[in-house]
């Protein structure tokens, strides 16, 4: 077998390897397997178990008439299908908002927008808040919220209209702001967001089942806190939009200025008697994924390190760092000796600068998403040193594209563009992709190098997942 014979089965294995890790932790994280793990209901069908990782909860159904689901987010409707299961005639009807459909029996799902708000998704999200305004203190309310609810549970305040929440929203993502700070302005846009879902539930009893894709697991932040009281002020989501630069429509601005001069109510905050009846459970997040992806790269051979859940930064900046990490392991060992696969997750974010904006429908260029940004950052900086990085959003869908991410590794970009009769791999040039990169379209590059990572929509949303393999030469 010659040199690059051996070399191109090297890399073919550690893309397969990459690939079935990513795979691991999505199902890992899925409604199908998490919620059986975290709830239950007795033989008597008389009280409900709800567990999390510090606390379990029971509960006396028969001290209340009605159990009710409502919820959204891109697993609302598995979760929503799983908890049916569970529940039988103990539930009494649910409805969740999602991007992500499936069939369920006592649960009606409602169409949403993701990762823009629709007016599709504003008339599902609206039916969800008259449904908890229903609820009274016999009743029940199982929330569901998972990642992307913030997207498709969008009930702008009344003085704001679709289109101006989609406009803000479009220049909140693309502006490199941190999620804690795009849903400060959300909250204060919207009639369910920032614990606004909560005081219409009141005085039901509350218990939420999250689903985390948010960096610590912040719950007012996951979902922008539907039912977590709100730090955030008016004020605040002013201050987002002064950092960033940020041109609103008027309306926008109006709201938030009278928010701000007390002439608006505020958000819910902590203390608020809306909360005496709610509790929260997380049931999944980004370390539910790393640690399922961390016992496949063992199974095959490879010192797992869980790196860190709560990567976030500049997503082509967050890349140098792991392909350094990786480079110090093959060097010296440190902080983990080949062959290892280093785990990491988080979300890290991207932004557009206004020049570049209006390439973003193009099908092949002008498009990506932060996973594939990180991808690409990383195979402009790889060396020939034998390593795969994998990098996804475990939703299946990196921003506005049909790919959840990408594997690349050492012959992913190459200084001699593509080689014939490297059956095993399609490079890119390297210049090619710097400019790929500087431009946003990193799309359309990772595609010409056969690097996407399609598995569409997965049913969970744990936040990005990534997997670095540091092979032995």
């Amino acid at each position: 077998m010659s040199d690059s014979t051996r070399d191109s089965a090297s890399r073919e294995r550690r893309r397969e390897i990459a690939g079935r890790c990513l795979s691991a932790g999505i199902a890992a994280a899925h409604p199908d397997r998490v919620v059986r793990d975290h709830v239950s209901i007795s033989e008597g069908k008389d009280t409900l178990t709800l567990q999390s990782s510090d606390e379990t909860e029971t509960i006396d159904l028969t001290a209340f008439d009605r159990l009710i689901l409502v919820g959204g987010g891109n697993a609302a409707s598995q979760v929503a299908r799983e908890v049916e299961l569970i529940l039988g005639d103990r539930l009494s009807a649910g409805i969740v908002v999602t991007d992500d459909p499936v069939e369920c029996d006592r649960t009606t799902v409602l169409a949403g927008g993701h990762p823009l708000p629709t007016e599709t998704g504003v008339e599902s999200a609206t039916q969800v808040l008259d449904w908890v305004r229903e609820a009274d203190e016999r009743t029940i309310v199982l929330a569901v919220v998972t990642g992307g609810a913030s997207a498709v549970l969008a009930v702008p305040a009344e003085d704001i209209s679709v289109g101006a929440l989609q406009e803000t929203t479009t220049a909140l993502l693309e502006s490199g702001a941190t999620i804690d700070e795009i849903n400060a302005v959300r909250k204060h846009l919207s009639a369910i967001k920032g614990g606004r879902l909560a005081a219409a539930a009141a005085p039901a009893t509350v218990r939420v089942i999250v689903l985390s894709d948010v960096v610590g697991n912040d719950l007012t932040t996951i979902g922008s806190g539907p039912f977590e009281p709100d730090p955030t002020t008016y004020a605040d989501a002013i201050e987002v939009l002064e950092q960033y630069d940020l041109s609103v429509p008027d309306a926008v601005q109006s709201h938030l200025e009278a928010g701000a001069a007390g002439s608006l109510s505020e958000t819910p905050k902590l203390g608020a008697n809306c909360f005496d009846r709610v509790r929260t459970h997380i049931i999944a997040d980004g370390m539910t994924a790393m640690r399922a992806a961390a016992s496949v790269a063992e199974k095959a051979g490879y010192e797992p390190l869980v790196l860190s859940a709560r990567i976030r930064g500049e997503a082509r900046e967050a890349a140098k760092t792991a392909v350094g990490i990786a480079e110090e392991s093959l060097a010296t060992g440190v902080p983990i000796g080949p062959p290892a696969a280093i785990i990491s997750g988080g979300e890290t974010t991207v932004t557009v600068e206004s020049a570049n904006i209006s390439n973003r429908n193009t099908a092949s260029k002008g498009i990506g998403g932060p996973n594939q940004e990180f991808a690409l950052s990383a195979a402009i900086e790889l060396g020939d040193e034998p390593i795969t990085v994998g990098a996804i959003d475990t939703d299946g869908i990196d921003g506005p594209t049909d790919a959840a991410g990408a594997i690349v590794d050492e012959a992913t970009v190459s200084d001699r563009g593509s080689i014939d009769g490297d059956e095993h791999t399609s490079r890119i040039d390297r210049s090619t992709a710097i400019a790929a990169l500087r431009e946003h379209r990193a799309y359309g590059a990772l595609d010409d190098a056969d690097a996407l990572y399609r598995c569409g929509p997965t049913g969970t949303n744990v936040n990005d997942l990534r997997v670095v393999l540091v092979e032995t030469d």
